[in-house]
């Protein structure tokens, strides 16, 4: 292995090993313990070390790096302190996730160091995020993300390099090329030569580095970092190196042929650059060895006083206030001055008085810019915000998703704008993995708004008119706005934007140029979980929300004896519950409306609601009336059929009669 100094000093030569031999050290302790049952799980980066030890050296302390599972040196490199790590790994309270989630899936932002997901693409796209909003603030920063081969295949990975090579992103994109997926080689996960050639295919600038050689990468690294400040743009760069040990250590190594394993021992980053280092009389024996016995006293140190810390004591209060961030709705209520506009135009003055009000917020979609989106909500922003704030977007919905996480990470509010609701799918991963769950994990919020055009009612079959809001009202830390009313929409937009935890933000599409109603003309904010209470009775409680809404009260028109509470949720998540009960317990019967189908849909768990917490009060059965359980369809005879519209009328005289 040739080691070229050029003209570092001795001093920085010696940091790199301090660096390299760390996590090293740390490594073959923890090695120890899992044989002894003390450690539950472990990734061993056994072999990697110079990666993670030469990127770390290289960035500044204030620039994100996003590693992986086998990237100790990215953390003892960024100088956290050993028992916090050790903590972490035995899921003690003073860890980084409160025992919430095991090994490196944590971020910190203490250390500048955002943490992996096991769905190892997205982090590709949060790194976008962390570089745009660099970009933004013209800092020069320059941002390093760590993936394997294998992820390379996953469709995040493509996404990611696609958006950083069209907006120019200062981000180095690292691959550690170790040979295996767990036990798959690398010949049968890729066709190409190397993988640092799929750069070429995006017009990225791209480097084969040798992985084990810690000088290598720290020159190349130096050279790439100071033209990035110059000239940002994202770089692709291929280590080659080994995985000396297995995936985690259950998983052994026999299927790698014994010749290669020799192979690359011949190659080990640490031993080889201490001979280096020896031969040219920069490090001694003597040296070496102090070294060496200060870092192993760290350890041994640190463990012992991790394990002297208390087991975690579960309380049901401390996970639940954690899966959201707390936040407090500042109140802007309405002027007097209104303005008779459309649901549609109330969405679009919400979004333009948002970006105004917050200045690092950032908009993003398919068209969004100079065409001003699919209905032409955001005509007009690039005019008012420029292009950096109104960003069209390559149709990668999975990763745009996560390059939102990432801006909100670097201190930015980040609105994307599905196209529609139903293309969602496609970016559903970071959605449900990534937003909904940092906050419960490493206490960082997402904040993110996800708009989506959604519904029925326009012929537009079964991928442009689903009303999808069930796939997020089930998962944990996501909040879901769904509002009937041009004057509801605009101010339940802004108190989603103005709060740090993700939101899904429907928007009827049916509604945007059919519905029109006076909206106040300046910025105000609806608080998020609090339903509305159109009309007042006590033959029936009807609850509904977005078209639906209106559905009903056509119902109740042509109807004028049943004397009903209309009750508008407008929010999902967080849902009034107490809204719901005072109204359900003052009639004694209930129905709710939904577009979505039936089975499965948020009826569904409303109605199991005021079953246990209203069933002494109850004078009928529940009612759910919904679309049918079937997709969506295109034709207008078909569509009907499957809408509720023309079932709800005759189910709720049943009720009514029972």
């Amino acid at each position: 292995m040739n080691f070229d100094p050029k003209n570092l000093s001795t001093d920085t030569l010696l940091n790199l090993y301090k660096r390299i031999l760390k996590p090293r050290l740390v490594e073959e302790k923890m090695l120890i313990l899992i044989r002894q049952g003390k450690v539950s799980k472990w990734f061993s980066g056994i072999g990697q070390e110079a990666i993670a030890a030469g990127v770390t050296a290289v960035l500044d302390a204030d620039e994100y790096i996003l590693p992986m599972h086998r990237n100790l040196g990215v953390f003892t490199g960024r100088d956290i302190p050993l028992q916090r790590l050790f903590s972490q790994w035995q899921g003690k309270a003073n860890g980084f996730t409160k025992g919430r989630d095991r090994s490196f899936h944590f971020g910190t932002q203490d250390y500048k160091i955002i943490g992996m997901i096991s769905h190892l693409g997205p982090q590709l796209g949060v790194a976008d995020g962390i570089a745009l909003a660099n970009k933004l603030q013209k800092n020069g920063k320059v941002t390093a993300v760590f993936t394997g081969e294998g992820a390379t295949s996953e469709g995040d990975f493509h996404e990611a390099l696609n958006i950083a090579a069209v907006w120019d992103l200062p981000v180095l994109f690292i691959i550690e090329n170790n040979g295996y997926g767990l036990s798959t080689p690398t010949n049968e996960q890729y066709r190409c030569q190397n993988l640092a050639d799929k750069g070429i295919g995006y017009g990225i600038e791209s480097h084969i580095v040798d992985g084990n050689n810690i000088l290598e990468i720290f020159n190349l690294l130096t050279d790439l970092k100071a033209s990035m400040i110059e000239n940002p743009r994202p770089i692709l760069l291929e280590f080659k190196t080994f995985r000396m040990r297995g995936h985690e250590e259950a998983s052994g190594t026999k299927y790698v042929p014994q010749e290669l394993m020799n192979l690359w021992a011949s190659k080990d980053p640490v031993d080889n650059y201490r001979s280096f280092l020896y031969q040219n009389h920069i490090l001694t024996a003597e040296y070496d060895a102090e070294i060496q016995q200060e870092i192993k006293k760290d350890i041994d140190q640190s463990w012992a006083l991790a394990n002297e810390e208390p087991e975690i004591e579960p309380t049901l209060e401390g996970e639940l206030k954690d899966v959201y961030k707390p936040y407090t709705c500042e109140d802007f209520p309405p002027n007097t001055e209104t303005e008779n506009i459309r649901f549609i135009d109330a969405i679009s003055t919400g979004l333009r008085q948002s970006m105004e009000r917050h200045d690092k917020s950032v908009i993003m979609g398919q068209d969004i810019a100079e065409y001003g989106g699919a209905f032409k909500i955001t005509d007009g922003f690039v005019a008012q915000f420029g292009k950096e704030r109104v960003r069209n977007t390559p149709i990668c919905e999975s990763a745009v998703v996560s390059t939102a996480m990432g801006l909100s990470i670097n201190g930015y509010k980040a609105i994307v704008e599905m196209q529609f609701a139903d293309f969602v799918s496609t970016g559903f991963n970071p959605i449900v993995n990534l937003l909904a769950k940092s906050h419960y994990r490493w206490l960082e919020k997402a904040d993110v708004v996800v708009r989506m055009p959604c519904g029925g009612g326009t012929q537009a079959g079964p991928f442009h008119s689903q009303t999808n809001e069930a796939w997020f009202t089930k998962t944990p830390g996501l909040k879901v706005v769904y509002p009937a009313f041009p004057l509801d929409a605009k101010g339940l937009l802004n108190a989603s934007i103005n709060d740090p935890n993700p939101v899904l933000f429907f928007e009827h599409k049916q509604l945007y140029r059919s519905l029109s109603q006076e909206v106040p003309t300046d910025y105000y904010t609806i608080p998020l979980g609090k339903a509305a209470l159109l009309k007042e009775g006590n033959n029936v409680t009807i609850i509904s929300f977005g078209a639906a809404v209106h559905w009903a009260l056509e119902t109740l028109d042509n109807n004028p004896e049943i004397q009903a509470d209309l009750l508008d949720l407008r929010t999902l998540q967080p849902l009034d519950t107490e809204a719901i009960y005072t109204s359900v317990k003052k009639t004694g019967k209930v129905i709710i409306y939904q577009e979505d189908s039936m089975f499965g849909g948020v009826a569904s768990d409303i109605s199991a609601l005021i079953m246990e917490n209203c069933f002494e009060f109850l004078d009928g059965p529940v009612k759910r009336v919904a679309s049918l359980d079937s997709p969506i369809p295109f034709t207008k005879a078909l569509e009907d059929q499957y809408l509720p519209k023309g079932r709800f009328e005759k189910e709720l005289k049943a009720l009514l009669e029972y």
